[in-house]
């Protein structure tokens, strides 16, 4: 009798069974590390909202109710500038100025009310009003904890009614 050898492989359908099961696990968590990200811009958002609203009150104390200068030059009466102090009270109120992580920039936009479009790449970061001291992220609507889509209300800066205060 001839003896025959047998090699143990996995078989193409086993293979492939394999193949779709990786498939559908990545279609699981993929969708859960995108939303991550948008995330952590929302809990970064709050976070500096929570600490600018601080340093504008503490201000507004230290110098007789009179609200800080935040348009001009973005945020020149918080920051310490270039070595020097800009503050006209001499305190440094922030080590640098804040940067919007869906806008990428720490410009500040005066204006009279919380945002309410979306906001692309490069635009205002900030809006704040000078008169009440409110401050808001350009493109966050804080009632809802949630960035404003592209196909929301509005586009471009994004000032406008709705959203909450100082």
């Amino acid at each position: 009798m001839i003896k025959r050898s047998v090699k143990k492989a996995f078989t193409l359908i086993e293979i492939l069974i394999v193949v779709v099961i990786l498939g559908i696990l990545a279609a699981i968590v993929i969708p859960q590390f995108t939303k991550a990200s948008e995330e952590a811009q929302v809990g970064n958002t709050v976070t500096q909202l929570q600490t600018i609203r601080s340093q504008i009150e503490l201000y507004r104390v230290r110098n007789n109710g009179n609200p800080p200068d935040l348009t001009t030059t973005p945020f020149q009466d918080l920051v310490n500038v270039t070595g020097t102090n800009a503050a006209p009270d001499g305190n440094t109120y922030m080590k640098s100025a804040p940067i919007n992580p869906r806008t990428g920039t720490s410009t500040v936009t005066p204006g009279d009310a919380a945002p309410t479009g979306f906001v692309q790449r490069d635009d205002a970061g900030w809006i704040y009003n000078v008169a009440t001291g409110d401050f808001w992220a350009n493109g966050f609507n804080e009632t809802t904890g949630k960035w404003y889509e592209a196909s929301g209300s509005g586009s471009g800066s994004g000032s406008g009614g709705g959203g909450g205060g100082n």
